[in-house]
């Protein structure tokens, strides 16, 4: 392994983002806790050091909205941000206790009993999905599947009818990219156009909900109360359903994606799964494990204290690298290579731990056992099409996830078909 001067190392570039892994080995060994030259900021590497921090929220908070809410140094986007409403801290950016007043709104939606309810209705727009390329022995798989699986789950959770699926993606892809930090001017613009749009959208929906309810995630959050009875703000609303609509299908959608380029890059576990579909369960969590759509996240350190012997000072912030956790060798051995049997692939952080472990976890395995259950059992002999895919990802800090997936494959035949359908089409 080549490398690097850490005090040369450009953590926000793109290009570190887009191959960071070597890095973060030479990071783990060297500086676990490596605080950036000339900032506030420590980078956060080891699994057990992650795992202290994100158990912790007394001595890491997870408070750092104003890393996200910091005005653009371009006045365009800032104008664009003041015809919107006030982004306030919700689920992402909110301590216990008052984490909790937020999340009660809307754990049961996403409870491990309902997400399993809903098993054969994600099973069967899966394969209506399918339907509509398996003839053709190439797909743009990323548009026609992974992308569009989960945005018509969640949008059918959030009431949100399916003509209005092309928005819902660009309104959650402008939500990512301005999480993730990395976008050029033009981007930031379009982002803050898309989110205050988003945000018009929904505000006029809440005022409807609120005069004639119905049963969906928006209504509830617009009718159900906090505080000893008064209503969510506009602003709190709007900032649960922006984390809802990310959670809800971002981390789904990557995943998907990289879990097929993994399975071909590997082809003796993607025969291991063919030859046996009771190891999915095991291969999704690996998968999760070494894409972690969720590549890393914020805490703010709320005292003078120390991380693996490095002293962290009192508002510090400290970027915690998911995605280099989940490969550390100490807790997975041979952690960059793909086992679909690993025994301990489940103590992965992909979804986080602790009180802000990730709402649409339980949603994101189940619609990635789906997934990958019925592209194992339809198709077969998948190749990656070269001239059209670069495999690069989009350019974010905290998510990861392939900008562009084609593969070709052998169609299989004589299959049973499911029985119910699930009409995907608006």
């Amino acid at each position: 392994m080549s490398r690097v001067d850490l005090a040369e190392l450009d953590f926000f570039s793109p290009e570190f983002q887009e191959c960071p892994f070597s890095v973060y080995r030479q990071l783990q060994d060297e500086a676990p806790v490596w605080q950036m030259p000339g900032t506030n900021v420590f980078v956060v590497t080891r699994y057990n050091d992650i795992r202290e921090i994100i158990r912790d929220p007394a001595r890491f908070s997870s408070s750092f909205s104003a890393l996200l809410n910091a005005g653009s140094p371009n006045d365009d986007v800032n104008a664009i941000y003041e015809q919107g409403y006030e982004m306030v801290e919700t689920l992402l950016t909110q301590d216990p206790p008052r984490h909790r007043v937020y999340r009660n709104l809307v754990n049961k939606v996403f409870s491990n009993k309902r997400i399993e309810g809903m098993r054969s209705y994600i099973e069967a727009i899966t394969e209506e999905l399918i339907d509509d390329w398996i003839d053709d022995g190439e797909v743009d798989l990323l548009n026609r599947l992974c992308v569009p699986l989960p945005i018509y789950v969640i949008a059918d959770q959030l009431g949100v009818p399916r003509t209005e699926l092309t928005l819902l993606k660009k309104w959650s892809d402008a939500s990512v990219s301005r999480l993730g930090r990395l976008a050029d001017e033009e981007q930031q613009i379009q982002n803050a156009k898309d989110i205050v749009e988003f945000q018009h959208y929904f505000a006029d929906l809440i005022d409807r909900l609120r005069h004639k309810p119905e049963d969906n995630i928006i209504s509830d959050l617009a009718n159900n109360t906090i505080d000893e009875g008064r209503l969510l703000t506009k602003p709190e609303a709007l900032g649960m359903i922006q984390q809802i609509l990310v959670a809800g299908n971002e981390t789904s959608t990557n995943a998907i994606a990289g879990g097929v380029v993994l399975l071909i890059q590997n082809p003796e576990e993607q025969a291991k799964l063919r030859a046996s579909a009771d190891l999915i369960p095991s291969a999704v969590e690996e998968i999760l494990r070494l894409e972690t759509p969720t590549s890393g996240m914020w805490r703010r350190a709320t005292e003078d204290t120390e991380v693996g012997g490095v002293a962290i000072p009192e508002g510090s912030f400290l970027m915690v690298r998911f995605a280099a956790g989940n490969r550390d060798e100490s807790i997975f051995p041979c952690g960059g290579d793909m086992k679909v049997d690993r025994e301990n692939a489940n103590n992965h952080m992909a979804f986080g731990q602790g009180t802000h472990f990730c709402l649409g976890a339980q949603l994101a395995r189940t619609e990635l056992q789906i997934a990958m259950s019925s592209l194992l059992r339809r198709t077969d002999n998948w190749r990656l099409v070269e001239e059209k895919n670069s495999l690069k990802h989009h350019p974010n800090v905290l998510l990861r996830g392939l900008m562009d997936l084609h593969i070709s494959f052998d169609k299989i035949d004589n299959l049973q078909r499911p029985k119910e359908r699930a009409q995907v089409r608006a």
